[in-house]
């Protein structure tokens, strides 16, 4: 007997959505199981901002249900996630992880699927999750790979439930990076060339085969977030290669690159002999990017101009390069640092000065901020990618300036720091203070401070996919084997920063700090809520005295952990 087709399911009821990921382009470092995982954080804004930024999603009441998991429950109907990997029969498994209130990364829910790497695409239902008591935010989302090291591309929208809706989804053009209007946009990043002789006497070097460093120090946009792959996705490596073909040579060009995400230039300037001038590196030049992470600058610019002029006063006199990027909100602290610039003559450029006008011309954008930006915070690899082009731009502006002239400006070395700092020179000549790097002026009594810790922040230096831990050489108090709960330190200087760890964990202690006898601080782990380096000032005087410096474990925290990275000080 002949068996007639089967009738298909009733179709599901068609949602409304918005997309808070579109064709998102990942990378799956490579993991002890051999599979490759990519983390994409959705807390502390991320979640609503590629919600405004991806999903065109304005109503403030959808945008507030993302703050917390009981409004996104009360939004969200289902979750649709498709991937495209290199092989569409690889296995992804997709895992969208809540935040815990009382234990961030271990008690909160974590809704999964598992699927092909084919492009369709899958649902996760909320109503069948096994929500916790626990759950507090949207925290991350983690996508493990069966292959490591490959690119794939991931979308993902939120279905509403009913009685909410969604815009219709706009179609985005692709940029022509070849077009006059990209090339004008990129000619708006220049603020001033500055002093063309310390980067021109690093081209004419390398024209002629010399070994010329250009070297990178920042925040994570430096370290390479957003890029896919980090390593040489990255604004810096791609910077670094513009400035290969501009000069016609590859092999005595060299490439150091010294991006610590979530740090200001307070913790730049301590780290700067170790991860720049390591292995006796001398930069030619060297590009400071930290517009955008020195909100965090306890001295509001002076570490930044510190920075800057402990490069300057380098023995090689390498050229710096003030560079600005920028956040999804348009907002940097350019105005804040340009005035160091133009103290020094530096040249500088403006990310945000090149991108942020064209957004919100409807009929003149080159490119949304959906194509600009991987996350609210880091640029996408077409961000990276405009980043190294006005780079590009500022060396071909120089030596265009040069030829017209028919020299390069004098070098001002002699009387490069007479006068008032345009901030403050507080900091020049900080350096490291760990069990690696000692200080003969320093004597330290560890007390319970007798562990090294291990689990630290790390980063892909250089062109490395391996990842560097940040302060290796550290004091850790162990509450379940240290018995004293102290650590002390008698140091003659007139300033100084300490670093510490900063964790989500539920057994991160506070720390009480004192100088001379005086309670300054509390080095408080929890105030980012990730694995993360945080500086703090403890004193900076007109005069070097001695000073001592006690940390003690805060009361109710004496069973927990905590860590002194290092600490930065002036002699």
């Amino acid at each position: 007997m002949m068996q007639g087709v089967a009738a298909p399911k009733d179709p599901e009821k068609k949602r409304p959505f918005f997309y808070i990921m579109k064709d998102k382009e990942i990378f799956g470092s490579v993991q002890e199981d051999g599979r490759g995982i990519q983390y994409l954080y959705q807390d502390a804004g991320r979640l609503i901002n590629s919600a405004q930024i991806v999903g065109n999603i304005e109503d403030e009441e959808t945008l507030k249900l993302m703050e917390t998991v009981d409004g996104f429950r009360k939004l969200v109907h289902s979750i649709g996630v498709s991937v495209e990997t290199e092989d569409p029969k690889d296995q992804v498994e997709f895992i969208f992880q809540m935040y815990g209130k009382n234990d961030i990364y271990g008690g909160g829910t974590n809704l999964t699927a598992t699927f092909s790497g084919d492009g369709a695409e899958k649902r996760i239902y909320l109503s069948e999750a096994d929500w916790q008591e626990d759950d507090h935010v949207p925290g991350q989302i983690k996508i493990l790979l069966e292959t490591p090291e490959k690119l794939a591309k991931i979308s993902v929208r939120l279905y509403l439930n009913d009685g909410y809706t969604a815009p219709e989804v706009s179609e985005e053009q692709n940029v022509d990076v070849c077009s006059v209007p990209y090339r004008n946009m990129i000619a708006k990043s220049l603020i001033q060339t500055g002093n063309t002789y310390r980067i021109y006497r690093a081209i004419q070097r390398a024209r002629v085969g010399e070994n010329v460093t250009l070297a990178y120090i920042g925040g994570s946009i430096t370290q390479g977030a957003g890029a896919t792959p980090i390593n040489t996705e990255c604004y810096a490596y791609k910077s670094f290669q513009r400035f290969q073909k501009i000069v016609g040579r590859t092999e005595n060009i060299h490439f150091v690159k010294a991006g610590v995400g979530g740090t200001p230039s307070e913790l730049g300037m301590i780290r700067f002999d170790r991860d720049v001038l390591r292995d006796n590196v001398q930069p030619d030049i060297v590009v400071v990017e930290f517009a955008v992470n020195d909100e965090g600058d306890e001295t509001k610019g002076d570490c930044y101009e510190s920075l800057v002029r402990k490069i300057l006063k380098l023995p090689n006199h390498p050229a710096v390069i003030l560079l600005f990027s920028v956040f999804a909100d348009d907002s940097n602290l350019q105005e804040r640092l340009i005035p160091v610039g133009l103290r020094y003559d530096l040249p500088m450029v403006s990310v945000k000065n090149a991108v942020t006008p064209q957004f919100y011309g409807r009929e003149s954008r080159i490119l949304t901020k959906n194509q600009f930006f991987y996350d609210m915070f880091h640029p996408s690899n077409l961000g990276h990618t405009i980043m190294a082009d006005c780079l590009a731009n500022l060396y071909r502006e120089i030596m265009r300036s040069v030829e017209e002239k028919g020299v390069a400006d004098s070098d001002y070395r002699p009387d490069l720091f007479d006068g008032e700092p345009a901030i403050g020179a507080t900091f020049d000549d900080i350096r490291l203070l760990d069990k690696k790097e000692g200080y003969e002026k320093a004597v330290i009594d560890c007390g319970g401070f007798t562990q090294t810790d291990t689990v630290l922040q790390s980063v892909e230096m250089d062109l490395d996919l391996n990842l560097t831990p940040e302060f290796p050489y550290n004091w850790m108090y162990d509450g379940t084997v240290s018995k004293d709960s102290y650590f002390e330190m008698k140091i003659t200087c007139k300033a100084l920063v300490m670093v510490f760890k900063d964790s989500g964990e539920v057994d991160a202690a506070k720390a009480e700090v004192y100088v001379d006898g005086k309670w300054v601080r509390t080095a408080d782990p929890y105030v980012n809520g990730w694995l993360h380096t945080n500086p703090l000032l403890l004193f900076a005087e007109p005069e070097t005295r001695e000073h001592t410096v006690r940390i003690e474990i805060a009361e109710g925290d004496k069973d927990k952990k905590c860590t002194i990275l290092g600490f930065g000080y002036v002699e």
